[in-house]
């Protein structure tokens, strides 16, 4: 069965706070770990009240520091946000204090809206448009020192740490291919081109020193429970905040609802079918079988799941089951 990893967001639920979240995610990881799950990976968000994993590189440290075998990274880091020595130097760090254990998935969308854009930057120059000029800048801080070079990231130099490039459209497709970068696509909320993106990296890759052929992680909702309607409650968690984010209402994950189809406009239910078209959700069958039909149909080497939901215990529950439902299609294969 292909891998499994998890992306999370340390969601801030009504009523929680940040401090809860991290921790939460933390324990989450710590069962991902003996669940057997490949890769942990938190998101850089700003500014949105539902989102803890902000300061993303010290959510990171937090989770190595609680786990010892699982690899953990960013999902991404939104590279326009800052210098790339920056980041070379953070990752370098953890690398350091975790060494074999972390990955750095790069993207090029800034994680937030303009104004908030412009607070972390204080400048718009040398935004998206530089974002492949910055991956090869931020690669080569990782790459050995050589006599005369005038700016080194310390920790960072010669620790070769894995990148991945993020994307939910063609332009990270063909980027990642040409530098023969592992690809990880956004298909759990912008699944449109996944099928295009797909091909182009796997068509135009390259081998390059960190990767000899493509390698393709996909994003994917996956809500589990015991039944199919307890799965559906849980999902509306995240088709509300889905609604309250695309309608310029962000803030904290709301609790489930029992009647979330009747809450939905047209125009709503339309914005959900297409954001969440490839989400699995459902009881352990209907997991199982989800998971075996999308890798069927995108050849994915890796899936990473996500899973907004509300309570922390239905949470790790979900995630339990999906692990089981790999472990099921492993042993039936």
């Amino acid at each position: 069965m292909t891998p499994l990893s998890i992306l999370d967001l340390s969601p801030i639920v009504q009523g929680g706070d940040a401090g809860q979240s991290l921790r939460n995610s933390l324990d989450l990881a710590q069962h991902a770990e003996r669940w057997g799950y490949k890769r942990y990976w938190l998101a850089e968000h700003h500014n949105l009240a539902g989102v803890a994993s902000a300061a993303t590189a010290v959510a990171i440290g937090f989770v190595a520091g609680g786990t010892s075998t699982i690899r953990v990274g960013a999902g991404g880091i939104m590279l326009p946000n800052h210098a790339p020595l920056v980041i070379a130097e953070q990752f370098g760090t953890l690398a350091s204090l975790y060494p074999g254990r972390i990955d750095l998935g790069v993207g090029r969308a800034p994680g937030s809206d303009q104004i908030t854009a412009h607070a972390l930057r204080r400048t718009l120059q040398g935004d998206i448009d530089r974002f492949p000029q910055d991956v090869v800048e931020l690669m080569g801080y990782f790459r050995p020192t050589v006599p005369g070079q005038a700016v080194r990231a310390v920790p960072g130099a010669g620790l070769d740490v894995p990148v991945w490039i993020l994307g939910s459209s063609l332009f990270g497709a063909q980027l990642a291919a040409v530098l023969g970068l592992p690809f990880a696509f956004a298909s759990h909320f912008a699944p449109a081109e996944m099928e295009r993106a797909i091909a182009l990296y796997r068509e135009r890759f390259e081998p390059s020193e960190q990767l000899a052929k493509p390698h393709v992680m996909l994003g994917l909702n996956v809500v589990a429970a015991e039944t199919d309607a307890e799965a559906r409650r849980l999902l509306s968690s995240l088709q509300q905040a889905f609604i309250n984010l695309r309608t310029g209402r962000p803030g904290p994950l709301p609790p489930p609802v029992d009647d979330m189809d009747a809450r939905l406009d047209p125009n709503a239910k339309a914005m959900l079918a297409q954001s969440l078209r490839w989400a699995i959700v459902g009881s352990p069958d209907a997991v199982r079988a989800g998971l075996k039909d999308f890798v069927a149909h995108t050849g994915a080497d890796e899936l990473m799941i996500t899973a907004q939901i509300f309570d922390h215990s239905a949470r790790l529950r979900s995630f339990e089951i999906t692990a089981q439902a790999r472990d099921q299609i492993a042993a039936a294969a």
